[in-house]
Parts: structure tokens; sequence; C-alpha cells
């Protein structure tokens, strides 16, 4: 398979993934009313408490998609190592940060080993996305020293 297709075939999921977490976000409320009817009780008796920490939680997620979105836009105009993906990389750190810290809330109201799993999944992204927006940092300083010499 070609680079460029594995390209548009990760754009296209990425896309795929960001409109149904936009959809998935704005009916949090409604998707956790029928999971506290019809899957465990516990998504009721909780519901104020899940919902907001849920909902934000799942707009981090969005923004996260948001910032991939953007960086594969580089990536398709063959273009990586800009100040902007920096950004993005950071921002993405932070979203992740705010992830686990949501769900470290969850677990004082609803624990389960997939919560701490969830924990620690996005506390490493944070660390990954941080790394990553250091080496993105030195290659883009690197790029633009190379530049300047020709």
């Amino acid at each position: 398979m070609s680079n460029k297709k594995i390209v548009k075939i990760t754009k296209w999921i990425l896309d795929l993934m960001y409109f149904s977490g936009i959809i998935i976000t704005i009916t949090m409320p409604l998707i956790l009313n029928f999971a506290g009817k019809y899957y465990a009780k516990v998504f009721a008796y909780k519901f104020i408490p899940l919902v907001l920490i849920f909902t934000p939680a799942s707009l981090f997620g969005v923004m996260i998609l948001h910032q991939l979105r953007r960086m594969m836009k580089t990536v398709v105009e063959e273009k990586c190592f800009v100040w902007e993906n920096v950004k993005s990389l950071e921002l993405m750190a932070i979203f992740s940060i705010s992830i686990s810290v949501f769900f470290t809330g969850k677990m004082f109201f609803v624990s389960s080993p997939a919560t701490l799993v969830i924990i620690v999944v996005f506390f490493v992204a944070a660390l990954f996305s941080q790394v990553l927006s250091f080496v993105f940092r030195d290659a883009i300083i690197y790029k633009e020293e190379n530049d300047l010499t020709i």
C-alpha cells in the first residue's frame, strides 16, 4: 500500500471519529440516560456527576481529534515540520492530561478497571505529545537553520 493511500485512509478515519465525537458529545446526556435505563443502573443513580465528567472529557477528545486533523493537513501538503504542529502537540498534551483528570474524578463516583486504564492511557498520551512537540520544535529549528544556509 502506498504512503499516500495510507494517509488518505487515516484522514478519512480521523474525520469519521471527529464528526462522530461531536455527535456523541452533544448527545452525552441522552446516551447516559439511555445507559441508565437499559444497561446499568449506576448511570441513572450517578447521572449528574457522570454527565459533568463524560461531557467535558469527550469534548477534550474531540479537541484532540481536531488537532490531529490539523496536523494531517500538513502531512497531506508534505509540510509536517511547521510551528502549528508544535502548538497542536502541546495542546493535545493539555487535552490528554485534562481527560486523565476528569476520569480520576470519576473514580470517586464509579470506579472500574477501565477507568484506570483510561487515566493511564491519556496520561501517557500527554507525555508522548509533549515529547513529540520537543522533537518537532528541534526539527523545525534544524530545518530553518539549513534553509538559511542554502
